[in-house]
């Protein structure tokens, strides 16, 4: 009982610690873009290609650079996204 409720804890702490971190947009598939607040099946197609073609992201600012991603937006994004592991 003791060892399931650590486990489940750990877990918890792991989760949490995941989403406090941001979605990595260099490593985020399209279905987890969509994900982000303001992006739709469009722009987060757009930002797969966009690393496809130029590489990974060096910072989350270079996202203005994709189409469909504005300054706007961008703000929007800063604090739900990285491009850390």
């Amino acid at each position: 009982m003791l060892r399931t409720l650590v486990l489940t804890f750990c877990f918890v702490l792991f989760t949490l610690g995941s989403a406090l971190a941001g979605l990595n947009i260099n490593t985020a598939d399209q279905e987890q873009l969509q994900g982000l607040t303001g992006i739709g099946p469009v722009t987060a197609a757009a930002i797969i290609e966009y690393r496809e073609n130029n590489g990974d992201f060096a910072s989350i600012d270079e996202l203005v650079q994709v189409r469909g991603v504005g300054p706007r937006t961008l703000e929007n994004l800063r604090d739900s996204v990285t491009v850390e592991d």
